[in-house]
């Protein structure tokens, strides 16, 4: 089951009606019921694509529909459309209501153990009875599943897995919802008097994909009014302690947020501190140690005389050290402090490197936003370009583009680049990789596109050898530039595909086929195999896979995956100008 973003709420003069992600994640969830109940496909396939939509629709839709404009949505006729006035009308639906009457809870929430999917839960319930995640455990645990059509006695491994990585991540939030959280807090707590800095610590600077506790950090002169101002604020649910240099509490959106205060002196080893991995510190505070410091948050302690030392900036402690300063996204305890003794750290690539964006989708086919209102808002961003990679047609749900829409869909490229020039929109497509290894366009049509991404949508329950033969089929073919989302995760969702990388990395080497590190809710790939990746010769791209405008920004968050990968702005195409893009491709 998805997980859907935080709801933004649509008003009728002061009465809130249902936000697009709760409409989304009810049409969801009635796909899932209809499945397990045993109806046809296709109902199921309609209200999932609906939900697909209006998850990213840039509108209010039940806004919209009490203001008696209700817009045309892709695959939603007059049956569904019906649905969707009266979610916006009530806020509630009888058809949902009437199929959740008939759907124990347990069973849905079975759907959040990755590769437990609505198939297979109406096959569990309907042979063995199960009706929650802890009989499915206890199923599994006993050997009793693998008797099951299509379960065998790794079937039983992997959902004792899934249910493990369920109950892990339950608690912890996506990097992108966690940069929204934070920059509401940042905004009113930077407003208080006397707070001189304030940022976000622990994992969330080192760009993790996931974040646990929101640490901030801010330097102060007077520490009971900032930590009074966070108790106070709105969003706090209950304080969970409040001292005299850290306030603890937990918001109403769920997260647990620690609130650390420090003089502006002791900023550099505060921040240090709040900062790295517990790997780093403890190496740090080794360091410090052979040169007669001890190193804390406060300061370094002379160990001889216990005189402190403060440190006003991070660099200030790391110099202290003899090492220069360590960007925060690799502060793990990975190489990172002998890199930087050996003056041998890398360059990392910054947002301001990324010229362009080769991931982009419009109204064409799953997109929300017309080409054109994807072009400007790219190039109001900064991107110098954008490569258009609508679907091919075997993905049916995103309605891939046919021959005949390519070529009007090139016309259209044509006038937008005449009339928005300098800023270009290069021709791509997203082409499916198929289960039988063959690419959904044949090549005299690839060689029209001026970039060519494949994927893989389907059949990811195939075998590793079968997900690697699929992908080395792309990118041994002459007319496939990139990779999309190689592993095809999505973070706190969907569990990546086991490939081969060895040979994927070799062959794309070999061939110059990039790889795409996805800054969507994906991040794919991830930061382990890019820079596995990267140490093997492959040259990697970054884009945004935005289906909407808002969505453009999402290419930041591939650029911190390529910043914890340790690679340099060189790794990465989208670094270079749309020409130069050309050339390396060709």
């Amino acid at each position: 089951m998805r997980a859907m973003p935080r709801p933004r709420s649509a008003s009728r003069g002061n009465d809130a009606v249902i936000s697009n992600s709760e409409i989304a994640r009810i049409f969801g969830e009635i796909a899932d019921m209809l499945e397990i109940l045993g109806e046809v496909v296709y109902k199921a396939v309609a209200y999932r694509r609906v939900a697909d939509v209006i998850e990213r629709y840039p509108q209010d839709v039940a806004a919209l529909f009490v203001r008696g404009a209700p817009p045309k949505l892709p695959g939603a006729g007059a049956a569904l459309t019906a649905k969707l006035s009266e979610l916006a009308a009530t806020g509630r639906l009888e058809y949902h209501e009437r199929l959740r009457s008939q759907v124990p809870d347990g069973l849905l929430t079975m759907l959040r153990v990755p590769g437990v999917g609505p198939r297979t839960v109406k096959l569990l319930h309907g042979e063995l009875g199960i009706d929650s995640i802890e009989s499915l455990r206890a199923a599994a645990e006993k050997g009793s599943l693998r008797g099951l059509r299509g379960l065998s006695a790794k079937a039983e491994e992997n959902i004792l897995k899934g249910i493990a990585r369920a109950e892990n991540r339950s608690g912890r939030l996506l990097l992108h919802d966690a940069d929204a959280l934070v920059a509401g807090l940042v905004a009113s707590l930077t407003r208080v008097s006397g707070v001189r800095r304030i940022e976000p610590a622990g994992s969330l600077r080192r760009r993790r994909p996931t974040i646990g506790d929101l640490d901030l950090l801010a330097a102060v002169d007077d520490a009971p009014t900032l930590i009074a101002a966070l108790d106070r604020m709105t969003g706090v649910d209950r304080i969970l302690s409040a001292g005299t240099d850290k306030s603890s509490v937990v918001l109403r959106e769920g997260p647990q947020v620690d609130l650390m205060v420090c003089p502006p002196a002791a900023w550099g080893t505060h921040l240090v501190h709040f900062t790295g991995s517990k790997e780093h510190n403890v190496a740090l505070r080794g360091r410090a140690l052979a040169r007669g410091l001890s190193l804390s948050e406060k300061g370094f302690k002379v160990v001889e005389t216990g005189e402190l030392l403060l440190a006003a900036e991070e660099a200030d402690v790391y110099e202290r050290l003899d090492l220069p300063w360590i960007p925060p996204e690799l502060r793990e305890d990975e190489g990172e402090i002998a890199a930087a003794e050996s003056g041998s750290l890398p360059q990392l690539v910054n947002a301001a490197d990324l010229r362009g964006d080769t991931h982009t989708h419009s109204d064409w086919t799953d997109g929300v936003d017309s080409i054109e209102a994807m072009a400007r808002a790219a190039r109001a961003l900064g991107r110098e370009y954008i490569v258009l990679t609508d679907h091919s047609p075997s993905l049916g749900i995103a309605r891939g583009l046919s021959l005949e829409r390519i070529g009007e869909q090139r016309a259209e490229l044509d006038r937008l680049n005449e009339e928005l020039a300098p800023f270009r929109i290069l021709h791509g497509t997203e082409m499916e990789i198929r289960a039988d290894a063959t690419l959904d366009y044949p090549d005299q049509l690839l060689v029209r596109f001026d970039v060519v991404l494949a994927s893989i949508h389907t059949g990811r329950g195939q075998s590793s050898d079968q997900l690697t033969r699929r992908a080395l089929a792309a990118i041994e073919n002459p007319h496939v530039d990139v990779i999309a989302h190689p592993t095809g995760r999505i973070v706190n969702t969907r569990e990546p595909m086991s490939l081969e990388w060895p040979r994927v990395f070799e062959a794309a080497a070999r061939t110059g086929t990039l790889l795409e590190i996805n800054g969507s809710p994906r991040l794919d790939l991830d930061e382990s195999l890019a820079r596995t990746a990267g140490r093997a010769g492959v040259r990697l791209t970054v884009g945004s896979d935005a289906h909407r405008t808002e969505e453009l920004g999402q290419a930041s968050y591939g650029i911190d995956v390529a910043r914890r990968a340790w690679l340099s702005a060189e790794q990465v195409a989208t670094t270079r100008s749309a020409d130069a893009l050309l050339e390396l491709l060709r």
